[in-house]
């Protein structure tokens, strides 16, 4: 019974094998499709695929594998064939000739080959970029098209490890989301008899500036002879309904791969109409630019891995600046620079927990970064984690005393940091997961490194059906399209929930308004909960807790 129950999952699984299957003669293209589980091995005809695609009428030879399926799966397949992904063909070729893209190539090639058997991993490439220039589009049906083989081979024993191995990573963190509500529910803290909305734009004004950063202090700067050279929007409040304090907070808030500094353009005005001063870095090399250079051509990587150094001093150099500016601008004087919050998102978070005292962990990324386990890993950000271990393994001394609490938005921490160095962050700190993120996965890059958090004052908050993107809007650059599924649900909720959160920590731990600490609890992640995307917080959590069935 079990294995009539894995076949099933193999043939609904089908369409997905064969979109990502793609170098093609355009003479040439696949025929047959043969399914191969240990000796046993069957075939479908590309063309009863493309039959039941256009018609829905299935022949005989498609017909005895739906026996197998159930209508609805029948049905996710004939939409999955004739599913069309909108990507530019140059940018399908740049990223699969990436380093990332050849390890996603060289996984993809052990269960999709040629008739030959040999390693799908160039027939792949070349089908992908292929299909992605046809007018019809990148579709699965039209990657099966575009296969240089008369037929395209699909290893279902290690497409059934990969789909268990998936399936148990989305159990795992389905318990840990579980665990995690249980255990806010279990806690109540008495709230304010008016709760404010924390999301609603505050009282006073902001205008933003533009300034051109350029710093020439960096080791690159004599081995190559280049500058670093970097815009920052800073959003500075200024009294409305409200007079100012003496002493202006401020936040930092760093993008992350393939964003710009519109991102979070949203949390920079809320907070600015809160009273705080923020300031918004665009990282050179790893925001929507770089990857529009990807794109033409000019630059051969997503991001270097020297960029793992430059975030978080481009950070250091900011503050720098606002501080030089503090002794002669008048606007700038008020700003209280001993104390500074970041928030970072993805690569974002990781800029933001090594300005906390997160050392990058080259023991931890020579373990992690073994080609065997790049190859088996679900886990996406790796590709970008692995990056940091050709940097020479030395200490870079990235932490910040200035920086004295940080809100994390799906960091990818697991790997370039490890538990050694993420224990060693001893500042406020806030994670932010969603527990549907197929980029940087809630439970080994958030959860479970929120168990190593040795900081007094720490906060998990965890989006039920929250991905990578739910918290970002769109941003000034024109970066990869994201399209509307990948999203998730809902983003202008999670985008409450950002601004809500973000307030209530920044007010109680840069601020020092005590009286926004009772919004940092369980009961007010409950109280703003809304469906779709339910929120739950809480203050700890043990790897045994996490664990425990």
């Amino acid at each position: 019974m079990r294995q009539f129950k894995r076949l099933r999952i193999a043939l609904s699984a089908i369409a997905v094998g064969g979109s990502i299957a793609v170098f093609s003669d355009p003479a040439r293209s696949a025929e047959r499709v043969f399914l191969s589980y240990g000796i046993l091995e069957r075939s479908i005809s590309v063309s009863a695929l493309e039959t039941y695609a256009r018609t829905g009428a299935l022949d005989s030879d498609l017909y005895v594998y739906s026996q197998y399926i159930s209508p609805q799966q029948l049905q996710t397949l004939r939409k999955a064939l004739l599913t069309r992904a909108n990507i530019d063909p140059i940018a399908v070729s740049q990223f699969l000739y990436t380093q990332q893209g050849e390890i996603l190539l060289r996984r993809l090639g052990q269960v999709i080959q040629p008739e030959s058997r040999d390693t799908g991993f160039f027939a792949i490439r070349g089908a992908l970029i292929l299909a992605a220039s046809d007018p019809e589009g990148l579709t699965p049906l039209n990657v099966l098209r575009k296969f240089p083989t008369r037929g395209l081979r699909i290893d279902l024993q290690r497409s059934l490890q990969i789909a268990d191995d998936f399936g148990d990573l989305i159990n795992r963190t389905t318990r840990a989301t579980q665990t995690i509500a249980e255990l806010a529910r279990q806690q109540n803290t008495t709230l304010p008899p008016n709760v404010p909305d924390l999301a609603a734009r505050g009282a006073y004004g902001f205008e933003k500036q533009t300034l051109r950063l350029v710093d020439r202090s960096r080791a690159f700067v004599q081995a190559l002879g280049r500058e670093r050279v970097f815009p920052m929007d800073v959003y500075l409040p200024f009294a409305r309904r409200q007079a100012l304090p003496a002493s202006i907070p401020v936040v930092v808030i760093s993008h992350g791969l393939g964003s710009d500094r519109g991102t979070f353009r949203y949390l920079a005005e809320h907070l600015a109409s809160h009273g705080f001063a923020v300031a918004v870095p665009e990282h050179p090399g790893s925001n929507a630019k770089q990857l529009q250079a990807l794109v033409a051509g000019t630059v051969n990587e997503v991001t270097s891995p020297s960029e793992f150094v430059d975030r978080p001093l481009d950070i250091k150099f900011l503050l720098d600046e606002l501080q030089r500016r503090a002794s002669s601008d008048p606007r700038y004087s008020r700003l209280n620079l001993k104390q500074v919050g970041v928030l970072g998102q993805s690569f974002g978070g990781y800029t933001a927990m090594a300005l906390a005292g997160a050392a990058i962990n080259f023991q931890q990324l020579q373990q992690s970064c073994q080609p065997a386990e790049i190859d088996r890993t679900l886990n996406l950000s790796l590709l970008l984690q692995c990056r940091a271990a050709g940097l020479p393994p030395i200490n870079y001394n990235l932490s910040d005393p200035r920086v004295k609490a940080i809100i994390a938005i799906n960091p990818i921490a697991s790997s370039v940091f490890g538990q050694a160095s993420i224990s060693q962050i001893t500042v406020p700190t806030m994670i932010m997961a969603g527990n549907a993120d197929t980029v940087a996965p809630a439970l080994p890059e958030q959860i479970e490194p929120f168990t190593w958090l040795q900081s007094r004052d720490r906060y998990l908050t965890i989006i039920d059906r929250g991905t990578h993107f739910s918290a970002l809007q769109e941003g000034d650059s024109e970066g990869v399209p994201v399209p509307p599924e990948v999203i998730g649900p809902s983003p202008t909720l999670a985008r409450r929930y950002v601004n809500a959160l973000s307030l209530a920590f920044f007010q109680t731990h840069i601020a020092n308004r005590s009286n926004y600490r009772p919004f940092l609890s369980e009961t007010y992640a409950r109280d703003i909960s809304q469906n779709p995307l339910r929120l739950d917080l809480i203050r700890s959590l043990t790897v045994a807790q996490l664990n425990q069935d």
